[in-house]
């Protein structure tokens, strides 16, 4: 049955269609609260619908409150081979996107950087020289870091992750961890005083609860993908960008790093108390596999595809501090793993919220596999096709698009 809402006239008594209201009677206040909430890719059009949203959606006020949504759906910035493109996968319309900023730095061929982190509405690229921007993806804003110089014998860059957090006003922090096990270092740059911090050593925690098992690296592993993108047996090549794969989480006020050594082991540091333990392997080290981790939740996850008796498994491992062991959170189903048996596929990851964004590919296949940690639901999403022409990526990353995050 179809209902409408009615109401009774004063005068006459008769029903009457209840009228809705027009955003033409809205103040202008109200009118970038309610404009403020449509999906990031509508901003793009406002301009297009009369001059008095084109006045809105450019004045300060309005991305005030745009600040003020307090979460958005995430887009998923891919990374290709040749990294000259700024193609985005939009989760609200669940469709593919060119970005076309001039000023963005994958734009620029006398830059030549690649996105190295992401958080909230911001993209960290480095540079080939070994500085850093910040950019907005969907506005194009860019800045350049100051430059930053490592000491020769500390040049080993093992992690960057950038946190962003908003009160007042966007401030973020990149973070950097450098050295060779078990001599690590980190060094922080702070956008609200705009330099980079003094350098800090981290200790091996003494209670390491890898000591439970063997934490050495074993030169004799001769079936291993390393994170750093040394594969032994294989011919398959790593994304650059996921080179200094690594997340961060904040837990009770304790800011932690977690990124994987050369050996493929997952490293902890724990910046506040700034000392840093290894987690123990999830399997032999004579297991062929590919390995990587996300954050979902302030939780940090591993990803992790594997071989085992002619069949191929795609899981997600969560550490069980209280039992000292991993445990299996989601598991993609046999189907749709057992099309990578045997193909020496790579896997880059990326969490979003409670979603985990997979790349997956090798020399025979490649695809972008969405996994909800909730429902336990794996959805592959459509190819991407670029002037007719089928795109494949490496790996992506995750950010907020925001209009008023700005650099």
């Amino acid at each position: 049955m179809e209902h409408s809402l009615k109401r009774k006239s004063p005068e006459s008594g008769d029903n009457l269609l209840f009228s809705s209201f027009s955003l033409d009677d809205l103040n202008e206040d109200l009118l970038e609260r309610v404009l403020s909430w449509l999906p990031t890719s509508s901003f793009f059009r406002l301009t297009s619908v009369c001059k008095r949203w084109k006045s809105a959606a450019a004045s300060v006020s309005f991305k005030l409150a745009c600040s003020r949504v307090p979460l958005r759906d995430p887009w998923f910035l891919m990374v290709a081979p040749n990294l000259n493109q700024s193609i985005v996968f939009d989760t609200a319309e669940n469709s593919w996107k060119r970005l076309n900023h001039p000023h963005l730095p994958l734009k620029d061929s006398n830059i030549s950087c690649m996105p190295v982190a992401a958080s909230g509405g911001l993209v960290c690229y480095r540079k080939l020289s070994g500085n850093f921007i910040v950019c907005n993806p969907v506005t194009g804003s860019c800045t350049e870091l100051p430059p930053l110089h490592f000491t020769p014998e500390n040049q080993s860059l093992n992690a960057v992750v950038m946190s962003t957090t908003f009160n007042d006003q966007l401030s973020y922090k990149i973070v950097l961890v450098f050295g060779e096990l078990p001599n690590l270092l980190f060094k922080v740059y702070n956008s609200s005083s705009g330099c980079w911090e003094d350098e800090a050593a981290l200790r091996r925690n003494v209670d390491d609860n890898s000591l439970d098992c063997d934490s050495t690296d074993d030169d004799n592993v001769v079936y291993f993908l390393s994170k750093a993108g040394t594969v032994v047996a294989s011919s398959m090549h790593r994304s650059p960008s996921k080179q200094y794969s690594s997340v961060i989480t904040n837990k009770e006020g304790q800011e932690t790093v977690y990124f994987l050594s050369s050996s493929g082991m997952v490293v902890a540091c724990n910046l506040t108390s700034k000392y840093f333990f290894e987690y123990p392997r999830l399997l032999p080290v004579f297991s062929e596999y590919s390995i990587d981790i996300v954050e979902c939740g302030s939780e940090m996850l591993v990803v992790l595809l594997s071989e085992f008796l002619e069949s191929a498994s795609l899981r997600v491992w969560k550490y069980d501090e209280a039992n000292r062991c991993w445990k299996q959170i989601a598991a993609m189903p046999a189907a749709m793993s057992q099309e990578w048996y045997g193909k020496k596929a790579d896997i880059n990851c990326v969490g979003a919220g409670d979603r985990i964004f997979i790349c997956l590919n090798s020399p025979e296949l490649c695809a972008y596999v969405l996994c909800d940690l909730v429902t336990n639901k794996w959805t592959e999403l459509p190819k991407c096709c670029l002037n007719g022409e089928l795109m494949e990526f490496m790996s992506a990353f995750s950010f907020e698009p925001r209009i008023e995050a700005s650099v």
